[in-house]
C-alpha cells in the first residue's frame, strides 16, 4: 500500500512539475486595419491569440474578425511550431470564411473545395535580425497564369531596435515567385514596414501595449497606417 502511495505521489509531483513548465499565452489585439504582409484584409478588427508552449514546442490559435464591417475577412489559424536556439520551424493551417467553399465550412478539407491554406515556414533569429521563409504546400493556394499551383511563398527580414525607450521593428518582405495569392507576376517586394511599440502603464500591475505601423506595398503601390493596442493578463 505504501508503495502504491509513493508511486501516486511521484506521478502527482511529476505532473505538477510538468504543468509549471508549460507557458500559456492569451491576448487580443484591436487594430484600425488588418494589414498582412502588405495586403489589405479588412478594417477595424479584433484579433485574439491563445497558445501553449513547452520546451520550444508550441501550439497557437489566432483569429481575426471585423468589428466595423461584417463583410471583412474572418480568419482562424492554427500553428504548430518548434524553436531551438535561433532556429524555428512551423506549419500553419489558415482558414478563411471565403475561398473555394461558398458555405465557408471549417471541416471541409477537400483539396479542390476547401477554404484552408496550409503553409510551412523556417527561419533563424540572428539577434540583430531575423529571417523567415514561408511556402504554401496544400489547400486553397494561389495559381500561376498557366493554371498550375503556385506554391505561394513569402520571405521576410525583420530588424529590431530601440529608440527613446520605444521598441521598433523594420521589416522588408518579398514574394519570390509568380502567384495570384499575392498578386505578383514574379519577384516583387510587397511589404516595407516600420512598427513602434510602447507599453502604457495603467496601474502598478497592468499596462497596455500600444503600437503603430507604417506599411508600404511597392508592388500594389498602396500604403497603410495601422494603430492598435493589445489586451493581455
Amino acid at each position: 500500500m505504501k508503495k502504491i502511495a509513493t508511486i501516486a505521489l511521484g506521478v502527482i509531483f511529476s505532473m505538477s512539475a510538468f504543468a509549471q513548465e508549460i507557458e500559456t499565452t492569451i491576448s487580443a489585439d484591436v487594430v484600425n486595419q488588418y494589414i498582412w504582409r502588405g495586403q489589405d484584409l479588412g478594417n477595424v478588427s479584433l484579433q485574439p491569440t491563445l497558445g501553449v508552449a513547452y520546451k520550444g514546442l508550441s501550439l497557437t490559435g489566432w483569429g481575426s474578425v471585423g468589428l466595423a464591417n461584417t463583410a471583412d475577412t474572418k480568419e482562424f489559424d492554427l500553428t504548430l511550431a518548434y524553436a531551438i536556439g535561433g532556429l524555428n520551424i512551423g506549419v500553419t493551417d489558415y482558414w478563411f470564411n471565403a475561398g473555394k467553399d461558398p458555405e465557408g465550412r471549417y471541416f471541409k478539407y477537400d483539396a479542390h473545395g476547401t477554404n484552408h491554406v496550409f503553409e510551412a515556414n523556417i527561419g533563424y533569429d540572428f539577434k540583430i535580425a531575423s529571417l523567415q521563409w514561408y511556402t504554401n504546400f496544400a489547400g486553397n493556394d494561389g495559381l500561376k497564369k498557366d493554371g498550375k499551383r503556385a506554391y505561394s511563398s513569402y520571405v521576410e527580414l525583420n530588424v529590431p531596435f530601440v529608440i527613446c525607450d520605444i521598441d521598433w521593428t523594420a521589416t522588408a518582405g518579398a514574394v519570390p515567385f509568380e502567384t495570384e495569392s499575392y498578386g505578383t507576376t514574379g519577384f516583387a517586394v510587397t511589404n516595407l514596414s516600420l512598427r513602434a511599440t510602447k507599453s502604457i502603464k495603467v496601474t502598478d500591475t497592468f499596462s497596455i501595449p500600444l503600437f503603430g505601423q507604417l506599411t508600404a506595398n511597392p508592388c500594389s503601390q498602396k500604403a497603410y497606417l495601422v494603430m492598435g493596442f493589445t489586451l493581455q493578463p
